[in-house]
């Protein structure tokens, strides 16, 4: 069983093989804490962590958080879950299974070593919003019977617990409400908006564009994301959150299109099919609370971000 170390912090990353929760381990490692990485690889891939698994101060455990864990950390990042549409609907129930018990599981660990955790939470808490740009104090408006709701009140049942916890144990937590982030490592079948304009064009065929192209999304580049999640952790027991963490550049799905033909160089053409149901038509998040609380606000601008991104899905899809 991993122990403690007792000259660095060690961090129990769940979902630590998946997209973001691999640039979070690669930074607490550079950091010089060591990282206890946990995952079941239904959406990770040990290939995101290949390069840490001869660290000395790196472990990886194939582990599903909707059973019990026990281990010796120094604090928790809980960003085990599928993100993406088209995996977390693929088994719904599961996914719920994993918001729900991952988080009863991981918040009873960090209550019985005393440890800070904190949760990697959603802007679909917020459903398809009718405040714009959303603030932490928006209720959200979502469909808890709709085909997305598996993930939505999911994620939205793991902060009552989460804030359940705090108040009735008074556990230390975080709460992070991620907004659309991207960047290498992504799945390049993960549905998401980022992933399939540049896997599309860079395959010379048509853009997808759902609806009339005119929704909006916010896009965080995976390494203004990760630094967010750090300064939340570090943070003292009084900051809680929820806390917004995204880019408040809001671009329409047409304009997210353009900028990646423009970037891929691709000849592509876009077209249209029906919206698909409880899609939300805007997400822009207000950092207010991030600025403030964190001194944090995103630095890579979309174009900049792209370019490593569309690099990394080039290589993918050369060695396929």
């Amino acid at each position: 069983m991993p122990t403690r170390n007792h000259y660095r912090k060690t961090w129990l990353v769940t979902g630590g093989a998946g997209f973001i929760g691999s640039h979070l381990c690669d930074r607490l490692i550079e950091a010089g804490d060591g990282v206890l990485c946990v995952d079941n690889y239904l959406t990770g891939s040990r290939d995101n962590i290949a390069h840490l698994l001869d660290h000395p101060h790196f472990e990886v455990m194939r582990h599903d958080v909707t059973f019990p864990l026990f281990v010796e950390v120094d604090g928790i990042y809980n960003l085990a879950c599928p993100a993406s549409p088209i995996h977390y609907q693929r088994d719904p129930v599961q996914t719920t299974k994993t918001s729900v018990h991952g988080a009863i599981n991981m918040l009873g660990l960090a209550k019985r070593l005393n440890v800070p955790i904190l949760q990697a939470s959603t802007s679909e808490v917020y459903g398809d919003p009718e405040v714009h740009p959303q603030t932490e104090d928006y209720w959200g408006h979502v469909n808890p019977i709709g085909t997305r709701a598996c993930y939505d009140e999911g994620k939205r049942c793991a902060e009552t617990l989460f804030f359940d916890y705090h108040r009735a144990h008074n556990l230390e937590i975080k709460v992070a409400r991620i907004f659309n982030t991207y960047g290498p490592r992504m799945h390049p079948n993960d549905g998401r908006v980022v992933s399939n304009f540049i896997v599309q064009a860079l395959k010379g065929e048509d853009i997808t564009l759902y609806g009339d192209g005119e929704q909006t999304r916010s896009f965080c580049y995976v390494d203004d994301l990760v630094e967010g999640l750090i300064r939340l952790m570090n943070t003292g027991p009084e900051t809680t959150g929820p806390i917004n963490l995204g880019n408040p550049g809001e671009f329409t799905m047409r304009e997210l299109a353009v900028k990646v033909l423009e970037e891929t160089a691709a000849s592509s053409q876009l077209v249209h099919e029906p919206l698909p149901a409880d899609d939300p038509r805007q997400r822009q998040p207000d950092i207010t609370l991030a600025i403030q609380k964190l001194d944090w606000a995103p630095r890579v601008a979309l174009k900049d971000g792209l370019k490593p991104t569309v690099s990394y899905f080039w290589q993918i899809l050369q060695a396929q």
